[in-house]
């Protein structure tokens, strides 16, 4: 199956906080769109691997997305090395997708940075034949994305454009809130984490809303480049 998409994610719900809107939006338009999550959280302080395997595959449900696959690396551990790098590539020439998002380029978690730099690394190396990789027993093919954009995260990095979206932020919050075990709840006694306080919860609006509000509309999730942006006409911006 090619996708239009492909969202990478460092962990289970690192694609629904930085990009959930944009890939409910652009699944509403038609476009194929894929998540593929890196490690499983293991390592998270609340919940476990198994309660977020079965969050993560409800919030694809609610986003509506064509395929989800988790890579099983090791939460915390993974590096950017050759054995990863041919991991994702696999998975790039598998799908063969046009864009590819992922993590922020530096953030408070270790493993948004490293996930970032490792789906980079991996998505020009899968432009080159000389790299060979198998997929269930057949040679694959070099493929190289068109473009590979990274989400926002925890820090408030500068965005490189913002895409607007009015309309699908209620779909987005809902995505995020199927991971239950992460998030604020006051009835339960397990350990408070930066994003399972009630701060945390209501900031949910904030970056959207203010995004929003700097490109003239009401909601928006922003993006940084790797190379500069083109544009046919000065038309194409809103």
């Amino acid at each position: 199956m090619k996708l239009d998409i492909l969202a990478f994610g460092a962990h289970p719900d690192d694609v629904e906080l930085g990009c959930g809107g944009t890939i409910a939006k652009e699944v509403a338009s038609g476009k194929k769109v894929g998540i593929i999550d890196l490690t499983r959280g293991e390592l998270g302080t609340r919940g476990s691997a198994e309660i977020r395997d079965q969050e993560s595959s409800a919030a694809a449900k609610i986003l509506g997305v064509s395929v989800r696959e988790n890579l099983n690396m090791r939460d915390g551990f993974f590096v950017n090395d050759e054995a990863h790098q041919l991991e994702i590539i696999r998975i790039i020439r598998k799908y063969q997708p046009k864009i590819v998002l992922c993590n922020a380029i530096d953030d408070r978690h270790i493993d948004h940075g490293k996930g970032s730099k490792l789906v980079s690394d991996a998505c020009f190396l899968s432009g080159l034949i000389k790299v060979e990789t198998e997929f269930e027993g057949m040679k694959q093919t070099a493929y190289r994305p068109k473009m590979v954009y990274h989400y926002i995260q925890w820090k408030n990095i500068t965005p490189d454009f913002v895409v607007d979206i009015t309309g699908f932020n209620e779909v987005r919050i809902e995505a995020i809130m199927a991971y239950g075990s992460q998030f604020y709840n006051p009835n339960t006694n397990e350990p408070e984490t930066p994003i399972a306080t009630k701060n945390f919860l209501e900031s949910l609006n904030t970056r959207p809303q203010d995004l929003g509000r700097l490109i003239g509309t009401d909601f928006g999730e922003g993006f940084t480049v790797e190379r500069y942006l083109a544009v046919n006409s000065l038309a194409d911006l809103i």
